[in-house]
């Protein structure tokens, strides 16, 4: 099992910015690719940035070049930079982590609300 724990959300002005944060805990050693998504009112959930296997990552194409991910092995955390945020950026975002079997573990969701 993985526990994800999402913190860092708020209200950012368009052009400003804003960290997030994914503490992990559990059993760290089954996950082969985690990272961040988000989900807007009335729009499926999408890709924001992740790690996958290598340590390789990968970002959605809304995001390129504004938005960065990093990781903290010592203290098993995931953070997300967004930088020059934009209204459209508006959202739930999600920390979620995926298992060498293909489970899915999600956080709770943090709010990021970027005004214009």
């Amino acid at each position: 099992q993985v526990q994800l724990v999402e913190s860092g959300g708020g209200l950012v002005q368009a052009g400003g910015s804003l960290r997030l944060s994914c503490a992990v805990s559990g059993n760290g050693g089954i996950i082969a690719d985690i990272g961040w998504y988000r989900q807007a009112p009335g729009t499926q959930r999408e890709l924001v940035a992740i790690f996958v296997s290598g340590g390789r990552t990968t970002y959605g194409d809304s995001v390129k070049g504004r938005f960065s991910i990093s990781r903290d092995n010592v203290n098993n955390i995931v953070s997300l930079q967004m930088n020059n945020v934009k209204p459209e950026d508006t959202a739930v975002y999600y920390c979620s982590a995926r298992s060498f079997w293909d489970t899915r573990y999600w956080g709770q969701g943090t709010q990021v609300t970027v005004s214009s």
